[in-house]
């Protein structure tokens, strides 16, 4: 049988692209930073990293060893793996909205698709496992929610809601919780609880850019019944429900932080939602898929300084 994907009844158009060209590119590395952030945020929650140069060198080693290669699973690897499964469920949508992308042009085939995805979640979980069974845990509840996301008969994606939701537990809630698992699987730590709590909140706040970043595919979704909070209620009501989810999150986290007496910590917190105004409003007044690019850019690093600094303040 022929490997080469036809979509919508469109021949490919292109040969077939070398293997590890198409990883690559299916990979989509500008989705990477943020699940690897937060996986690096989980661990400074953790404050169980051990690194202390003038004592047990091999310790501090290892330490540094479980960031770098969480960083790698939480990002390239089980990012990589949902967006590659995520490109092929996609495929059908993305021969109207973006026919140039790899599997809808024929320049990816189906087997490639398929081996990459079996290297890249084997690999994941192989080093999941490596940091503990916790973190295998939740690296394979990221998995399955992974799948969920994109395939049918599931496809959470078709519900804005649902799917959003999805992606902020994924990238910023699971991440958070492994990187912290990496170093307190038992939860031991003095802010063991605040940290998880912390978690949910920064994740159910990207929600809110999720929301924003669906803007570029409004014409398709609508076409596909996909059910994407832009398609359903317009750029302009997407745009303001977006920025209400962001601020209500941050501002729940900062109430903590005041609550739980790490008051210099909340009090940066506001002062990073404060930078993140000006952005907003332009895009609530502009609410156009160049504004949500530029939001992408502008806005989201002082969230995820935020989420850095809160954990910093659980010591």
């Amino acid at each position: 049988m022929n490997s080469n994907l036809q979509v919508a009844g469109h021949p490919p158009a292109n040969k077939p692209l070398p293997f590890f060209k198409v990883m690559f590119t299916l990979m989509e590395p500008y989705t990477w930073f943020a699940p690897a952030w937060a996986f690096v945020v989980g661990c400074v929650a953790s404050h169980s990293i051990y690194f202390d140069l003038g004592g047990d060198i091999w310790q501090s080693v290892l330490s540094v060893g479980k960031i770098a290669i969480g960083t790698l699973m939480a990002g390239p690897l089980l990012v990589g793996f949902s967006q590659v499964w995520n490109d092929w469920c996609d495929r059908d949508v993305d021969a109207i909205n973006q026919p140039e992308r790899l599997i809808p042009s024929g320049q990816a085939t189906r087997n490639q698709v398929f081996a990459i995805i079996a290297i890249l979640g084997a690999a994941a979980m192989a080093i999941a496992l490596f940091l503990g069974p916790p973190v295998a845990l939740v690296a394979l509840l990221g998995i399955l929610i992974a799948l969920a996301y994109s395939a049918e008969p599931i496809r959470l994606k078709k519900n804005g809601w649902l799917g959003n939701l999805a992606i902020g537990l994924t990238y910023e809630t699971c991440a958070w919780i492994a990187g912290h698992f990496t170093f307190d699987p038992q939860l031991q730590s003095a802010g063991a609880s605040r940290s998880m709590i912390l978690a949910l909140i920064y994740g159910l706040g990207v929600t809110g850019t999720m929301i924003i970043n669906d803007f570029k595919s409004v014409a398709g979704d609508r076409q596909m019944g996909i059910r994407s909070i832009p398609a359903m209620y317009g750029e302009s009501t997407a745009a303001k429900i977006g920025v209400v989810i962001i601020n209500v999150a941050q501002l729940v986290a900062v109430g903590l932080q005041f609550a739980w007496g790490n008051t210099l910590a909340a009090g940066a917190c506001v002062l990073l939602l404060l930078a993140q105004l000006p952005i907003q409003m332009q895009l609530v007044r502009e609410p156009t898929q160049p504004m949500a690019v530029r939001y992408n850019i502008v806005g989201i690093p002082p969230y995820t300084w935020a989420m850095l600094v809160a954990a910093i303040g659980l010591g």
